[in-house]
């Protein structure tokens, strides 16, 4: 994961201080529907700080003596950070928890009953509110400029570097454990094999960003060269309005969610894509998966794993628009608040990367 991240926008880079702490990162899920009202399962909003999802299904086990698979979420929130999210257990288990629940890293917001438990991805996506410092004046107006137009124009759907350990270097024994052939054992193992695929779907996503980069940067003549392709694709691929380019077989979904479809007509599909109305998808691989076609295909053949069927694959959106952007600057501490809402799956960093153009791991 040591290679540079492509980044779609060419700005000169800003510079801020960014820290994932519970103090100036925080994050909360947009639930997918409402509540009934009634039925048997408890949904509580819960906001916990300084403590992973996972910990958090642990402490609710050992306070209402539930199996761990037998509570409910959407989507993992991280540790460093002040987190709002929703969480089903059985309503029967609801008096246990009232006495036994006495962490303070755990408040419960609100309750609601409901029909069915929450499954994993049952979020429509996540709001962020973080808190930047050491920004000038200038750099926190080109911040918001960016950042807005980014709202019109989209960004590349990365992976953000927490999906790869500490350091940074977990998908490689992802790899070997989905080439072991083995089945996998526990979350850790899958935790791990999906690392792997989230690093071979970056990596594609980053060569896509980089011949995107290379049409609209150069004239049609030159950029041919240099991607070797023939000159009549990449006049068809020049014509499109949107920056990441779309090539024959390259399999959309409509935004935020619906049917995957394949790319018959470039310029055609560019045009809905244009609209926000779709996005390109890349492949995380695994088992029974949909794999592009044609051109599509042959950009995607070698970040594929054929071997990897231990984790079901799946679609990833390439592209998204953060939405409800808003930010408010303190001149005296130089300090930017950002608020944004991005759609399930997506990070908060790879955002911010992209505005800053520089990554935000500490070392």
């Amino acid at each position: 994961m040591n290679h540079i991240k492509t980044y779609a926008y060419s700005h000169t880079p800003l510079h801020f201080d960014f820290k994932q702490t519970i103090e100036r990162f925080f994050v909360e899920e947009i639930p997918l529907y409402t509540f009934t009202g009634t039925g048997n399962y408890l949904v509580l909003k819960i906001q916990k700080r300084d403590m992973s999802t996972w910990k958090l299904i642990t402490v609710l086990a050992a306070a209402t003596g539930l199996e761990e698979r037998d509570i409910g979420y959407a989507g993992l929130k991280d540790k460093n950070a002040t987190t709002i999210q929703y969480i089903s257990i059985p309503k029967r288990v609801e008096k246990e928890l009232n006495k036994n629940l006495t962490t303070e890293k755990v408040e419960i917001l609100e309750r609601f009953y409901n029909k069915g438990p929450i499954k994993v991805g049952h979020l429509k996506g996540n709001s962020f509110s973080i808190v930047l410092h050491d920004i000038s004046a200038q750099d926190a107006k080109f911040f918001t400029t960016t950042a807005k137009k980014m709202q019109k124009e989209g960004i590349p759907n990365y992976y953000g570097y927490q999906r790869f350990g500490e350091d940074s270097r977990s998908y490689m024994q992802g790899k070997e454990i989905a080439h072991s052939g083995k089945k996998l054992k526990g979350s850790k193992e899958k935790l791990l094999v999906s690392a792997y695929q989230s690093y071979l779907y970056n990596k594609w996503l980053g060569q896509r960003v980089k011949l995107s980069k290379v049409i609209a940067n150069n004239d049609i003549a030159e950029a041919a060269k240099k991607l070797d392709y023939p000159l009549e694709l990449v006049k068809v691929l020049a014509k499109q309005e949107h920056f990441f380019k779309l090539f024959l077989g390259d399999l959309l979904m409509p935004y935020p969610y619906g049917k995957l479809t394949y790319v018959k007509d470039m310029y055609q599909s560019s045009q809905i894509f244009f609209q926000k109305k779709v996005s390109p998808t890349g492949l995380l691989c695994g088992d029974k998966v949909e794999r592009a076609q044609s051109d599509a295909y042959h950009l995607e053949e070698p970040y594929d794993d054929t071997e990897l069927n231990a984790l079901r694959g799946d679609r990833r959106f390439a592209w998204i628009w953060p939405k409800e952007v808003e930010t408010e600057y303190n001149t005296d501490r130089k300090k930017l608040t950002v608020a944004f809402t991005l759609p399930k799956g997506s990070y908060a960093t790879t955002f911010l990367e992209e505005i800053g153009k520089f990554s935000l791991k500490e070392v």
